[in-house]
């Protein structure tokens, strides 16, 4: 890992007052108000691309689910390229014009996907939507860049909270038009997008300062090569591997949660939407209102292990849960764990330079989805392998029970292996 480049010296004789003056609160709303409005846009098209894919592949129920399958797994692995190269551009160029660039080409996407005469099209554009929505990488490098350090756990709280709150809304918002039209869906995210685009052209400044910016490097800023980065550093290394554990892990519940509950339980679409949304608006209050609050206390390294322990015990309660009020007592639970992933990630941007924030992000990205594209395979897979005919126990919670195993060795490398206190810190200029 490169050095901490050394700051020129107007930037060391700048009164210190002035490198610790508090970020323009526009400009940190301006990054909550984007996440959200990617999480919808995404949320929105949610419920109704199956349908459009079906209408265009013009087959069958089964050939529409390969194809969307499909399109769920190119998605990712979109992501999983182009999110180090967004991280790497920012490092070069600044974070805003990387962050207008990609919301304003996202809007554009979500367009062509609208007008889609073919299901050839619409891959195509689900292929530059994939690649464009990979601003969550520049997004969180913003945070770095502005945060103090003390600070950054709770703001990546607030940027899971957006998260959360995107859920919620989008499938919903997505619901309802898709009822008066397939297409009006993407018309409303690419509406959102351009929208969000033109309002961050007049409110957000720039947070990477020029003396601060690295060249771009296509060997750190691949897939391969940005993940390096987590190997320089023991401690990076540790806090990558439980962040990775954590995303894995946390994939069961999308991947199998619908089919546990409606075979376990015989819950109606109702229950599960309703689940869903609890859990949904439950892990937006714990990370929002939380994080902060308990890092500032208790110290990031406390904060992870506790979100650890307590995935491991929600996954349990879920796996094991033969009655649904078992179930539901779990979300609770399993909604604090949540801490565990800004702390983590405000923990790991103290290693590395204000040069390579991007790069950092961009790895941490990458790792996501590789996480989405595998994990589902291996829940999917221990569900069916319980539940199946050929089943030599029946035990339908298997997948949770995975997941809180997977709890276990992470928090054994919290509790022994990472440290709160960084070999070395560096100030985040105000914007």
């Amino acid at each position: 890992m490169e050095a901490p480049p050394t700051p020129p010296a107007s930037d060391a004789q700048a009164p210190a007052s002035s490198a610790r003056r508090p970020p323009r609160q526009a400009a940190l709303s301006f990054i909550f108000i984007t996440v959200v409005l990617d999480m919808i846009a995404m949320g929105v098209t949610a419920p109704v691309l199956p349908q459009l894919i079906q209408t265009l592949a013009g087959g069958g129920a089964s050939q529409a689910g390969w194809i969307n399958g499909v399109f769920v797994t190119v998605w990712a692995l979109m992501q999983f390229l182009c999110s180090p190269i967004q991280g790497g551009l920012s490092d070069r160029f600044g974070r805003r014009p990387v962050l207008l660039i990609s919301i304003a080409a996202l809007g554009v996407n979500y367009a062509l996907m609208a007008v889609a005469p073919t299901l050839g099209w619409l891959l195509a554009a689900r292929l530059l939507t994939g690649a464009t929505s990979a601003n969550m990488s520049t997004a969180s490098a913003y945070i770095a860049d502005v945060t103090e350090e003390h600070k950054r756990a709770g703001a990546y709280g607030m940027l899971g909270a957006a998260f959360g709150l995107g859920f919620i809304l989008g499938p919903t918002l997505g619901g309802i038009l898709g009822a008066i039209d397939p297409r009006a869906p993407f018309w409303l995210s690419a509406a959102l997008c351009l929208l969000n685009a033109l309002y961050g052209y007049f409110v957000l400044p720039e947070s990477l300062p020029k003396e601060r910016r690295a060249p771009f490097n296509w060997r750190r800023s691949n897939s391969i090569g940005s993940i390096r980065l987590l190997a320089a550093d023991p401690q990076l290394l540790r806090l990558s591997l439980i962040n990775l554990v954590m995303q894995f892990a946390g994939t069961v519940y999308p991947t199998v949660f619908a089919l546990y509950a409606l075979n376990r339980y015989g819950w109606k679409p109702l229950n599960l939407g309703l689940s869903l949304a609890g859990f949904g608006l439950g892990s937006a209050i714990v990370q929002g209102a939380l994080t902060g609050r308990a890092t500032a206390r208790f110290g990031e390294r406390r904060v992870i292990i506790f979100g650890l322990a307590c995935a491991a015990c929600g996954f349990t309660m879920l796996g094991l849960s033969a009655h649904p009020w078992l179930f539901i007592a779990a979300i609770p639970i399993l909604t604090l764990s949540g801490v565990s992933n800004p702390a983590t990630m405000a923990l790991m941007t103290r290693f590395v330079a204000p040069s390579e924030q991007g790069q950092l992000q961009g790895a941490n990205m990458s790792l996501q989805s590789l996480a989405g594209i595998a994990a589902p395979m291996v829940f999917g897979g221990a569900y069916s392998l319980f539940v199946g005919p050929w089943k030599a126990l029946d035990l339908p919670g298997a997948p949770f029970l995975l997941s809180a195993l997977m709890m276990i060795p992470a928090a054994i490398m919290a509790w022994t292996g990472v440290r709160d206190a960084p070999p070395h810190t560096a100030p985040a200029p105000a914007p």
